[in-house]
């Protein structure tokens, strides 16, 4: 594969992990834009090294499954209870959903990776408010104290 090629889709995993660092550290959340950036282009660069030892003629699969299991432990840490109340939910799933961009554009993917990222921060800035709407209509949250993490 040629370097440009390659380049080209670790920046592409960069950028968009970029993006939705960025609405995650304007949200003032713990996996802002280094992380975000970090778990695109690691994604990206396994993804990139299973595709190399399939064209070497070994499994391709490999080390793709292991960053499935990896980000899922990372994801993992970045859940806390606290009493009834469960934190961190949207950003390990942040995580994972960026782990999986960081792969389609690895992968060469550009489409999926782009429309998928456009649709995360869509759910990002866009469903919280709608959540607290519903949520206060509901009486389960008072108006000026929110209790669950969803953001």
């Amino acid at each position: 594969m040629p370097l440009t090629d390659l380049t080209l889709r670790l920046l592409l995993a960069a950028g968009l992990g970029a993006a939705i660092g960025l609405e995650r550290e304007y949200r003032q959340k713990p996996a802002g834009l280094r992380t975000n950036i970090l778990i695109a282009l690691g994604s990206a660069l396994f993804t990139l090294i299973s595709i190399q030892m399939g064209l070497a003629g070994r499994t391709p699969d490999r080390i793709a499954a292991q960053v499935v299991t990896g980000i899922g432990f990372l994801g993992g840490g970045a859940i806390l209870r606290s009493g009834r109340n469960v934190h961190g939910m949207t950003t390990a799933a942040t995580i994972w959903v960026n782990a999986a961009v960081g792969m389609a554009a690895g992968a060469g993917q550009f489409a999926i990776a782009t429309a998928t990222t456009t649709i995360t921060l869509v759910v990002l800035s866009l469903l919280p408010p709608i959540e607290a709407f519903f949520e206060r209509r509901a009486g389960l949250v008072n108006p000026h104290e929110r209790t669950r993490d969803v953001n």
